[in-house]
């Protein structure tokens, strides 16, 4: 079978041929339809982030995936169902242990997990997969063609899941809502605060000249786009208003402090992104007593779980297609593989979903289809 694989540093993906794999007691066989290329890829690509199994060279990209059951193997699934797999599994040689046993693997740190097409694990992107049954979550026919987006959603699910119990304590009923990063992540997630949670005020904070298709896009879901080089984070309370909810996406570290800034009284910032090193100064002191004295919380979050994938499906179904259809610039069989990946050969900033730089004429969403829906 084909697969697309890379040297990590080596800077482009390329075709190869493995064996069809074959699945054993508890998993299915999977034949991929579709997978999602996101930043997490790109910066396996240039070798910054994952790694390769142990014994290999190359690893197998994708963790944005969607495909059909061909060979249930006992496990319970139907045979020609629709399913999406869920990243991450037990590391090489470990059955389990206590975070998969718990339903939690997203909590695990790091030394008790592999990530399928990120770090130590094979990942989707090839004509056929197997995995265990409870890593695959059905989802219907009529949202498969849009099924490889259910794993970036869930992203979120888990985020906002976290943040909320945050403020669980006392009657919190959030207005407005800020997103930093106006890549596929980020406009992914202002469509769930326009469309599905039923915030009042959202904006999204880019670094884009107009006319640009994710202004577009973030304007017709009825959001307000903040150009950061116009109005930097810390200056949006004045000049627009003080969040309930950041919601950072860009892996950009000075957003983690200048995020206590912009929030309101009682607010919560979810960062997602992740940095590289870099030191810099900041007043330790005033955003301590910031966080007290206004009843703040900075929550971290990576990876989501079976539930925030099946939340992600409902959320899925209930997005506008046609703001979907505005995302996904893209979907692009084996022959075109270099499509998929226009920025393989480009830096990009580091964390999942990152804002691309201004200007940039590189589709907001890509996807390489292994075969029809």
């Amino acid at each position: 079978m084909k697969a697309i694989a890379v040297q990590p540093g080596a800077g482009v993906p390329e075709i190869v041929e493995r064996p069809v794999p074959e699945p054993a007691p508890g998993e299915a066989l999977v034949r991929i339809c579709r997978v999602g290329v996101d930043g997490t890829d790109y910066e396996v690509i240039e070798g910054s982030h994952g790694g390769v199994p142990a014994g290999d060279d190359r690893l197998v990209l994708g963790h944005e995936a969607v495909g059909v059951v061909e060979d249930a193997n006992g496990t319970g699934l139907e045979e020609g169902q629709y399913v999406v797999p869920t990243v991450r599994r037990p590391p090489a040689g470990v059955e389990t242990n206590d975070y998969f046993e718990r339903g939690e693997p997203d909590m695990a740190p790091e030394g008790e997990y592999v990530e399928r097409g990120i770090v130590g694990a094979h990942g989707f992107m090839a004509e056929y997969i197997t995995s265990p049954a409870d890593c695959l979550v059905p989802i219907p026919a009529e949202l498969a063609a849009w099924g490889f987006l259910v794993e970036p959603i869930s992203i979120t699910e888990k985020a906002l899941e976290h943040a909320y119990a945050t403020r669980s304590a006392f009657d919190w009923q959030p207005e407005s809502a800020l997103v930093l990063g106006n890549g596929s992540l980020g406009l992914l997630t202002v469509a769930m605060f326009t469309e599905t949670l039923g915030y009042e005020r959202v904006y999204c904070l880019g670094r884009r000249d107009r006319p640009d298709p994710s202004i577009d896009i973030i304007e017709r879901l009825g959001a307000t786009y903040i150009d950061s080089r116009e109005t930097p984070l810390a200056e949006i309370p004045d000049a627009y208003e003080p969040m309930d909810l950041v919601y950072e996406a860009t892996g950009y570290a000075k957003h983690a402090f200048e995020s206590v800034d912009a929030l309101a009284p009682n607010g919560v910032a979810a960062l997602l992104g992740v940095p590289g090193d870099w030191s810099f100064e900041i007043d330790g002191g005033r955003l301590h007593r910031e966080l007290v004295l206004h009843n703040k919380a900075i929550v971290g979050s990576v990876n989501s779980n079976r539930g925030h994938f099946e939340a992600a499906i409902d959320t899925l179904a209930a997005l506008p297609e046609g703001v979907l259809e505005a995302i996904v610039t893209g979907v692009y069989g084996l022959e075109e593989v270099d499509l998929a990946f226009p920025k393989a050969t480009a830096s990009v900033p580091a964390g999942h979903g990152a804002t691309a730089a201004p200007n940039d004429d590189t589709p907001i969403k890509t996807a390489v289809e292994f075969t029809d829906i």
